[in-house]
């Protein structure tokens, strides 16, 4: 039910996205999804990749910060209002998001999130029986 993601800190200037992004490619790492959240000085990249622990190597090898968290992921119904009532689900039980961020993956529509609390996360996703997604059906994918 835990998905690793990277999170990668990019200095905000010219080329450094795409010297990560180059990393990957060299290292025959496919990105899965990723969202990029800047400020002024520093952009903050998350992404699920095909190998994450390679990713993580290789990115380091160049001296790039970058950490690997476990992020919890869902398939959503392509329906209006499926997001709002999942995520009612949480704040009903007094779960906060800490981010989100969704992505299609073939014919699915995917939510990646991070939860404050994650073991009572799970907890919820269980008792709702929502539609937990693992990194093994992201890789069946590829």
């Amino acid at each position: 039910m835990k998905i690793r993601q990277l999170s990668v800190f990019v200095e905000n200037k010219t080329g450094h996205l795409n010297q990560i992004l180059e990393v990957l490619a060299r290292n025959n790492i496919n990105i899965i999804a990723l969202t990029l959240a800047d400020s002024s000085d520093f952009g903050l990249l998350r992404m699920l990749v095909s190998d994450p622990e390679k990713a993580a190597e290789a990115l380091r090898a160049e001296n790039i910060a970058i950490r690997i968290h476990e992020v919890l992921s869902l398939e959503l119904e392509g329906v209006p209002g499926s997001l709002s009532r999942v995520l009612n689900r949480f704040s009903d039980n007094g779960i906060a998001i800490e981010y989100i961020y969704a992505f299609s993956f073939g014919s699915k529509s995917i939510l990646v999130m991070r939860p404050e609390n994650t073991e009572k996360a799970i907890e919820i996703i269980q008792k709702f029986q929502l539609k937990p997604i693992y990194e093994s059906d992201l890789k069946a994918q590829l």
